[in-house]
């Protein structure tokens, strides 16, 4: 079984942010080279999301450069977010309380994100 070793990893874990609204940004730069991904997070109307993903991606790039020490900036149009995941984490419950004594829940929801970063082949 041949691993890939050019495939690079960074997760964060409890973002106070639900699932489906960082999903819509995740959709937004997948499989996009990682220089235009950073544009568009820059010019990207969610800011408070945008910033999350921005330090995921710079984080990202910093594994790949530890990983691979012969990393050139001749190569680096060919680095690309090969794969999202945005999961559900922790639900935080919450109470409000309503007339007649009552109460409704209150889901405060976080998310887990793990990124991939891999090198496009050469043609």
């Amino acid at each position: 079984m041949k691993q890939e070793t050019n495939i690079v990893s960074a997760s964060l874990n409890g973002i106070r942010n639900s699932p489906r609204k960082m999903r819509l940004i995740a959709n937004l730069i997948k499989n996009k080279e990682i220089y235009l991904a950073l544009d568009l997070l820059t010019y990207s109307k969610k800011r408070k999301i945008s910033l999350i993903f921005k330090k995921l991606l710079f984080s990202l790039l910093s594994n790949w450069k530890i990983k691979h020490h012969q990393y050139d900036s001749d190569h680096r149009e060919f680095l690309y977010i090969k794969e999202i995941r945005v999961n559900q984490g922790k639900t935080l419950k919450r109470l409000r309380p309503i007339p007649q004594g009552r109460g409704h829940r209150i889901r405060k929801r976080s998310s887990n994100i793990i990124v991939f970063l891999d090198k496009k082949k050469e043609i």
